[in-house]
């Protein structure tokens, strides 16, 4: 790859990309009734944080930039939501949850650090 975009050089967007790369392969051996069901809300959840991280760098003011900040962390509560529910529901073994929760953990510190730094002025 001869250029990369400004967001392909943040940790930050590298993380969420890798944990929802996780998240697919982890949503491959649910059910497959819920292709339509869970599967599909939390791989679009999952894909949204990497997306909103994207988007918020091409934003001009820092205001807009900590906003998509903030969507992204919210992408990032949904997705923790519904891997929880998910291993309730016996879809997912719980210490495979609880290796995707420290690694959501992990990336909300840095997500949070994001919107920090984009808040100040």
């Amino acid at each position: 790859m001869d250029y990369q975009f400004p967001f392909e050089k943040l940790k930050v967007w590298q993380q969420a990309k890798q944990f929802s790369l996780d998240i697919y392969d982890a949503t491959k051996e649910f059910p497959g009734e819920e292709k339509f069901g869970i599967v599909s809300q939390i791989r679009r959840a999952a894909i949204s944080i990497p997306s909103n991280i994207a988007e918020g760098t091409a934003r001009q003011s820092r205001k807009d930039q900590a906003h998509y900040s903030q969507i992204a962390y919210s992408s990032l509560m949904e997705v923790v939501c519904q891997l929880d529910i998910a291993t309730e529901l016996k879809f997912m073994e719980s210490e495979y949850f609880e290796t995707l929760r420290k690694k959501a953990a992990d990336l909300s510190y840095m997500i949070n650090a994001l919107y920090k730094s984009q808040k100040q002025d």
